[in-house]
Order: C-alpha cells, then structure tokens, then sequence
C-alpha cells in the first residue's frame, strides 16, 4: 500500500488507514524506531495503572498524602480483559 507524505507545519505525516490500525491493534500511541534506514512503527500497549505509583508519590511529597500499598496497584483487576481502557 502507498501512502502519501503530508505537510503538518514544520514536519511531515502520514495518514494511517483505520483497517490497518484495528488489524495491529493501535489504541492511541505507536512506538517510531529507525532500523537500517526504514521507520518502524510498533503499537503501545500500555498496562492497567501504569505510571499511577509515581503519580500518588509526587501526591504524597506534595499534599502530605499516605503513599499506596505497592502491592495493591500491582495486584491484577478483575475481569481485566472486559475493561475498555
């Protein structure tokens, strides 16, 4: 498939087609690598609660807060797969 090369002010993009996205499973952020001179666009996935530990420690610093039992935010959610995140 041939795509075109667009203008977006001082770059340049590319529209990737919705039945391509659903078929490599693109949520909402694709990982870009250079590898032997081609561009390589890769889906992120991204887990249940990521990033929320360093979240609630920075709330801790700043409000005074009780940090979060780590055990909890690693502990698996139920029915993980139903949720749509």
């Amino acid at each position: 498939m041939q795509i075109n090369v667009v203008k977006i002010g001082n770059s340049r993009g590319i529209r990737i087609p919705k039945k391509v996205l659903d078929q490599c499973h693109v949520e909402d952020a694709l990982e870009l690598t250079v590898q032997n001179d081609e561009i390589v666009l890769t889906p992120v996935h991204r887990r249940p609660r990521e990033g929320w530990t360093e979240a609630f420690e920075v709330s801790a610093r700043e409000y005074g807060e009780e940090p979060l039992d780590q055990e909890w935010l690693d502990a698996p959610l139920e029915n993980e797969e139903e949720h749509e995140w």
